[in-house]
C-alpha cells in the first residue's frame, strides 16, 4: 500500500462522519442512523459505490433538509469527499466504508428513503454483481421505505440496457428514463432537480470528454 493511501486512511480515522464495517458483521449503527449519527429525523439518502464522494457531497449541498451517506469499500477514494464535507462543515453528510453486498447488515428495514447509483461498475462478465441486478434490488428493498426511489446515472450502455431489462422483467414502475440525459432533461423536473442531474463527478467529466452519452433513470421498488 502506498504512503499516500496510508496517510489518507490515518486521516479518515479522525473524521467523526466516517464509519467502517469491513467484515460483514451486524453493524452497530443499523437502525440508529437518524438517532445516533445524524441526530435528526430527516430522510436518509444513500449513494452506493460513491467513489470519491463528489455526488454525495453535491447532493448534500443542494438538500440541507436530508441526510446523505456515501458508501464504498475503497477508502482512499472516499477520503476526498469526506475531507470536502469536513472542511465545508456539512452536518448532513456521512460516509460508510463497506461492501455493497453487506448493505442489509448496516441499515434496518425502512431506514432509507432513496438510493443513488452513479457510474457503477458495469461488470461485463459478472451480471449478478451489477448494482441493478435482481440480487442487489432485493437487498435494497429490505432497507428502503415502501415505494422508495432509486436513481441510476451511468455512461455504460451495457449497464443501462441490462437495468432496463431487469426493470421491465420485474415490472417495476419507471418514473423517468433517458439514454441521453443532457439532451433530454425530465420535462417535469424543477430547477433544483435539473441542477442535481448536472452534478458531475470526476469520472463523468472524463466519460463526457470522450463523447459518451450520460444515461439516467428513476424508478421505484414497488
Amino acid at each position: 500500500m502506498g504512503k499516500d493511501k496510508l496517510r489518507r486512511f490515518a486521516l479518515m480515522k479522525d473524521f467523526p462522519h466516517v464509519l467502517e464495517s469491513l467484515y460483514g458483521e451486524a453493524f452497530e449503527m443499523k437502525g440508529k442512523w437518524r438517532s445516533d449519527f445524524f441526530r435528526n429525523e430527516q430522510p436518509i439518502v444513500l449513494e452506493l459505490g460513491c467513489g470519491k464522494g463528489e455526488y454525495t457531497v453535491g447532493l448534500a449541498r443542494h438538500y440541507l433538509d436530508r441526510n446523505f451517506i456515501g458508501v464504498d469499500i475503497k477508502g482512499s477514494r472516499m477520503f476526498i469527499g469526506a475531507r470536502d464535507a469536513d472542511e465545508s462543515g456539512l452536518g448532513n453528510v456521512g460516509f460508510l466504508r463497506t461492501r455493497i453486498e453487506w448493505i442489509t447488515n448496516c441499515f434496518d428495514s425502512d431506514e432509507v428513503d432513496e438510493i443513488w447509483l452513479t457510474f457503477s461498475d458495469p461488470q461485463p462478465k459478472k451480471p449478478r454483481k451489477r448494482l441493478t441486478s435482481p440480487e442487489f434490488l432485493t437487498r435494497y428493498k429490505s432497507i428502503l421505505k415502501p415505494g422508495g426511489i432509486i436513481h441510476v446515472k451511468t455512461d455504460s450502455d451495457l449497464l443501462f440496457e441490462s437495468t432496463e431489462e431487469v426493470l421491465n422483467t420485474l415490472k417495476l414502475p419507471i418514473e423517468y428514463l433517458t439514454w441521453d440525459l443532457y439532451d433530454q432533461l425530465p420535462e417535469h423536473a424543477d430547477a433544483k432537480m435539473n441542477e442535481i442531474l448536472h452534478i458531475q463527478t470526476h469520472y463523468e467529466k472524463l466519460f463526457a470528454s470522450r463523447g459518451s452519452k450520460i444515461k439516467y433513470c428513476r424508478f421505484r421498488l414497488d
